[in-house]
């Protein structure tokens, strides 16, 4: 926190992996965050051991992370591959619901932590991927949660890096993906194909849609 005072810089945090909430850090990170006055410049990554506590618990720290601008941060495959590896048996998922953290004004985004190497051996780096991965993992399937979850890789992922100039808009940066699907809702419950990717007004990126060819 100091380092990142002196310099201006944001910090990403990652911890709170764990089989039980003791010894959790995120607590931590909040009386920093608020010592330092870095109040949403700071998420914490994984907080897996948010998932072991009871809904009272969880929400008082919710709490402390929206009243100080503490982000966080779920990184869907990793945490499901890595936790749980206590029991063979009725094992945890280890992973955080957002939308409940979402709902109590904390600002959340999910992420790829590692894509094929020992910490998550899988994965292609396709973000819608993780997102649906993490609504079916907090069994969220309504329309309202899953719009939220889509808000997390999107508008609120962008405000956790603060890039005032995410969105589109006239004058914006023109970095573009497009998607098979009819509207954000759809597109995250069919984790639909990207059909296009643009950088800054530029196509980088194409993919033809599906045939089918008749018999």
């Amino acid at each position: 926190c100091e380092m990142a005072r002196e310099g201006d810089i944001q910090i990403d945090r990652h911890g709170d992996n764990g089989a039980t909430a003791e010894h959790g850090d995120t607590r931590l990170v909040c009386d920093l965050t608020e010592k330092y006055k870095r109040g949403g410049r700071v998420a914490v990554g994984h907080v897996g051991k948010l998932a072991t506590m009871p809904g009272p618990a969880l929400d008082n720290v919710a709490k402390r992370m929206a009243d100080t601008g503490v982000a966080a941060t779920v990184l869907t495959a990793t945490d499901l591959y890595l936790g749980g590896r206590h029991t063979d048996h009725n094992v945890p998922r280890n992973v955080v619901d957002l939308n409940r953290l979402t709902e109590l004004g904390v600002t959340c985004s999910i992420g790829s932590n590692n894509i094929l190497n020992p910490f998550t051996p899988f994965g292609d780096g396709q973000l819608l991927r993780q997102i649906n991965m993490h609504a079916i993992v907090t069994q969220r399937g309504n329309d309202d949660d899953v719009r939220a979850l889509w808000d997390m890789g999107t508008s609120s992922a962008a405000k956790i890096m603060r890039k005032d100039d995410y969105g589109i808009k006239v004058g914006g940066p023109a970095d573009l993906v497009v998607l098979d699907a009819p509207d954000p809702i759809m597109a995250l419950r069919t984790t639909a194909p990207v059909l296009a990717a643009f950088k800054r007004g530029r196509r980088t990126v194409t993919r033809e849609p599906v045939r089918l060819h008749r018999p």
